[in-house]
């Protein structure tokens, strides 16, 4: 295209450097928030008031500060169970139905051991906790191996395979804690049993103990990724399928592999947020919002460009957002809806910027002709 005596054309990125990622995440977030002040205009508030009671409730406020860390890991779960599976080319939509999976067996082992209420577990509290997590990382487990062997071995789609599964698990759970199933809470509420007090999960950094298991394992998947074979092996896969099978990669266990280690992380985010997060201790009515909530992993992973390190910072932001849209919404007497709106333009613009960083826009100077 030629603009003036300037030829404009676009020049395919062979790589980006940290720091161009990291300028093009800000610059992204900043025009979202920018696009969004015109919503806050428009409802008569001053951008800069709107932000100000977001954030200093988000990251300032004692009782709004748990509440954002508490969304952020689980949020943080979400995207790594997201990244594992796009490191290797592949899109895990499923985490939805992945967390409610690693849910349905937590509280499964809580209600075979006799944790249900009230009523005094069969086992000490340390074990039941323990099982409780590995059931849900085996909940998860199960439910994201089934696009990955779909895919490994059929080459389905696995983006259409993992939201039927979403679907299916959701109504599931509807049936297990309303709809006459055994996890119904006592009153009849339409909720989940509540956990026994007795196996409350203890406390760890001002939070839940999943918060520090959980930066682990973001920092844990970043070594696997730099220094594993493991990890070479499924970023070879995800940068071309038949040069790994020429390599030696096998075309079927990666798929699967990378599916069950996403769903594992999912099924996690299950755990935190309806076993461990004081104050909830059950599957709540409102579940089917945490679910929804897990698809801003998508985005997170994106913005990271499959970095779980990068990724904790983005998740923190979010989680902050959505913690905060929802308190400003009242305090400011806000129209309905403003925390998603102000989501929903952040998240489109993160996705817009993905073009910078994949193009670079090149600007040349054209030769005048004798």
């Amino acid at each position: 295209m030629k603009l003036g005596s300037y030829e404009v054309k676009l020049e395919k990125k062979v790589r980006v450097t940290g720091w161009e990622a990291t300028t093009i995440s800000l610059l992204a977030i900043l025009t979202g928030l920018a696009l969004m002040g015109l919503i806050f205009l428009q409802d008569g508030v001053h951008p800069l008031t709107g932000y100000r009671a977001i954030f200093s409730y988000a990251f300032a406020n004692q009782f709004g500060l748990p509440l954002t860390i508490n969304r952020s890991i689980f949020i943080l779960l979400c995207t790594c169970a997201f990244i594992v599976p796009m490191r290797a080319g592949l899109w895990n939509i499923g985490m939805a139905g992945q967390l409610y999976g690693g849910a349905l067996v937590a509280f499964a082992v809580a209600l075979a051991l006799g944790a249900k209420g009230s009523q005094n577990p069969t086992l000490p509290p340390g074990i039941i906790i323990a099982l409780m997590m590995l059931g849900a990382l085996l909940g998860g487990a199960v439910i994201g191996a089934i696009p990955g062997f779909l895919k490994g071995w059929f080459n389905t789609n696995e983006i259409v395979v993992s939201m039927m599964l979403n679907s299916i698990v959701f109504w599931l759970i509807a049936y297990m804690i309303k709809e006459g199933g055994p996890f119904m809470g006592g009153g009849g509420e339409g909720e989940g049993f509540k956990l026994s007090e007795s196996i409350y999960p203890p406390m760890a950094l001002g939070g839940t103990f999943t918060i520090p298991i959980a930066l682990g394992l973001a920092a844990l998947l970043y070594f696997m990724f730099a220094k594993t074979t493991l990890g070479y092996q499924i970023k070879a896969f995800g940068l071309s399928p038949s040069a790994a099978k020429y390599a030696g990669i096998s075309p079927h266990k990666v798929p699967l592999l990378v599916f069950i280690l996403g769903g594992m992380f999912a099924g996690l985010a299950g755990f935190h947020y309806f076993a461990a997060v004081p104050g909830v201790y059950k599957i709540p009515l409102n579940y089917g919002d945490f679910g929804d909530l897990s698809f801003y992993g998508i985005i997170c992973g994106l913005i990271s460009q499959g970095n779980p390190l990068a990724a904790i910072p983005i998740a923190l932001l979010f989680g902050g957002l959505t913690n905060g849209g929802r308190f400003v919404q009242g305090q400011l007497q806000l129209g309905y809806g403003i925390d998603y709106a102000l989501l929903g333009v952040l998240m489109i613009t993160l996705v817009a910027f993905q073009f910078f960083y994949r193009n670079t826009i090149v600007w040349k100077k054209m030769e005048r002709e004798p």
